[in-house]
């Protein structure tokens, strides 16, 4: 697993699909403020409450220069359902071969049930304006994802 992020390193840069089929890199948000946040599945309880706290706090988030951009394993049909399902206001983006996850170190052995598995552990990151790691959170709980995210921006 690669080493954890710290406040003050630079963003690694990605390219994903995303739930619209689009190409995006990191840097094409450079000016903005993002929230990236790692999530185990699509549709699934934890996964659902936090894609919903942001959901909700959607205009809140805008207000502070910022998009939030939501990465899990799924491929772009699962993101499709999922973002309408919840009526998603923000990108989801697709990282099957888990290397924007390996690139934040939130691809990592969990345990379940006794059982061992590789997996995303979930995590948030506020990145500034010019790329920056202003907020690294790794293994956040669901219900914690948006009050921590925004607090880093305020």
């Amino acid at each position: 697993m690669q080493e954890k992020l710290q406040v003050g390193d630079q963003a690694p840069d990605f390219e994903a699909v995303t739930d619209a089929g689009n190409r995006v890199k990191l840097s094409d948000y450079r000016g903005k403020r993002v929230v990236l946040y790692f999530y185990p599945k699509d549709d699934t309880p934890g996964c659902t409450t936090q894609a919903c706290s942001f959901r909700d706090n959607y205009p809140a988030i805008e207000e502070k220069n910022a998009v939030v951009l939501g990465v899990s394993p799924d491929d772009q049909a699962s993101h499709v359902k999922f973002k309408s399902k919840f009526d998603l206001p923000f990108t989801l983006l697709v990282d099957a071969d888990h290397a924007i996850a390996e690139a934040y170190g939130t691809w990592g052995e969990k345990t379940n049930y006794g059982k061992t598995y590789m997996g995303i552990i979930r995590s948030n990151f506020v990145i500034d304006e010019n790329g920056k790691l202003v907020k690294t959170l790794y293994d956040i709980k669901p219900a914690d994802s948006f009050a921590e995210s925004i607090a880093a921006l305020n």
